[in-house]
This record gives structure tokens, C-alpha cells and sequence, in this order.
């Protein structure tokens, strides 16, 4: 297991309980990060296209990679919010692209649910074969957790590396200029990321008057 630092510029917030028998981490060569989110693309989940997420320049996003995440409790704070579904933590997003519509409506979270912002296709958001923006997300902030606990049978990717993400529910917020800006430990809960959020975008409304929302 590798741990790997990001450069400065995004606050990364943890509330992390111990588990028992974690892995332990090898510190390596601190990384520097350049770029954005524009130089990003992503599949819809249907795959009826390919969404450049310059299409969200200007935007204060929301990364989660869960797709109730959030949902009801933050869509009227003025920014968009982007689902990256993933099936890497305890299997538990195992339907293809086409299954998973369904199993929100019907399964979880159930009793018709249906998003309200753009969901992606199912991918990797760790390894080997992780998708390049959560590469990017991850080396522009700093870990939010220092253990992966007991990962038998329940983190299904390789290498691990310290600023993985640890879970689902964790979550990444870009700001107008397309870097990232904060990052939430999978347990931190609604009611205490919903501040920094509101902050977050009534600054950027200030600095940046002239841009869409």
C-alpha cells in the first residue's frame, strides 16, 4: 500500500472512527497536481454521449460516487451535483448501466426515487483502472482517512493507496475555476458538509458575479 501527498489547495475533512486491523501505509515522493476538471470526459449512463465537463465551467460541482447521495438535501444550494457510481466498495452498485435506474426506483433508495442530477456510467474510482478525473480529484486534495480497516472481501481493487477513497459516500466539491476544493470522509454527515457548502458558493457567487449558475 502506497501513500501518495497532494499539492495544496484543497481542504480535506475527516471524521474517521478506528477499525480494527487496518493496513499499514508507506509514505512516497509528494506529487504536484496541475489542471482541472475540463480536461475531463464521462460517459452518461446510458451511453447516449460523451459529456465534456467543460460544459460545467464556471460551476460549483459536486463529485459523489453514490447516487441517493445528497439527493434531497442539497439540491437547491445552487450547484450541480455529478453521480459516479462505482461497484469497488462491498459490491454493492453490481448492476450494469442499464439495471441501475431501475434499482434506485424500485431497490435502493426505492419508492420511485429519481435523480435529479447527471448520472455516469459505472466505473473504478481507485486502481489501476480508475477513471482519470477521479486520478485528479484525488491527488488535488489531501487523504481524508488513514486506514482501509479490514479491505478482505470488501475493497475489490489493487493497489491501494493512502489517498484512495475509502468508501461510498465520499465526496469531492470543484469550485468555478474547475479545481478542487474540499473533500469529505465517507462518514461525515449531511448536516455537517451542508455549511461548508453553502459558504463555498456564496463566495464563489461573489468572485465570480458574472458567471452562469
Amino acid at each position: 500500500i502506497s501513500k501518495e501527498l497532494p499539492s495544496p489547495g484543497c481542504l480535506g475533512i475527516s471524521k474517521e472512527l478506528p477499525s480494527p486491523g487496518h493496513r499499514g501505509l508507506n509514505r512516497k515522493k509528494k506529487t504536484k497536481t496541475n489542471g482541472t476538471i475540463y480536461n475531463y470526459n464521462a460517459k452518461t449512463l446510458n451511453g447516449s454521449r460523451s459529456v465534456s465537463l467543460r460544459e460545467y465551467m464556471g460551476k460549483t460541482v459536486l463529485f459523489v460516487n453514490v447516487l441517493n447521495a445528497l439527493h434531497k438535501e442539497m439540491k437547491d444550494y445552487g450547484f450541480t451535483i455529478l453521480g459516479f457510481p462505482s461497484n469497488q466498495f462491498g459490491k454493492q452498485e453490481p448492476g450494469d448501466n442499464h439495471e441501475i435506474l431501475a434499482s434506485l426506483k424500485h431497490v435502493r433508495p426505492g419508492n420511485g426515487f429519481v435523480p435529479n442530477f447527471l448520472l455516469f456510467q459505472r466505473g473504478d474510482v481507485n486502481g489501476d483502472t480508475e477513471q482519470g478525473v477521479y486520478t485528479f480529484l484525488k491527488n488535488s486534495c489531501p487523504p481524508v482517512g488513514d486506514s482501509f480497516g479490514n479491505p478482505t472481501n470488501r475493497l475489490f481493487w489493487e493497489p491501494l493507496k493512502m489517498n484512495d477513497i475509502k468508501w461510498n459516500f465520499e465526496k469531492f466539491l470543484v469550485g468555478p475555476d474547475g479545481k478542487p476544493v474540499m473533500r469529505w470522509f465517507p462518514r461525515v454527515t449531511v448536516d455537517s458538509v451542508v455549511p461548508s457548502l453553502s459558504s463555498r458558493v456564496q463566495a464563489s457567487l461573489s468572485v465570480h458575479s458574472g458567471w452562469a449558475w
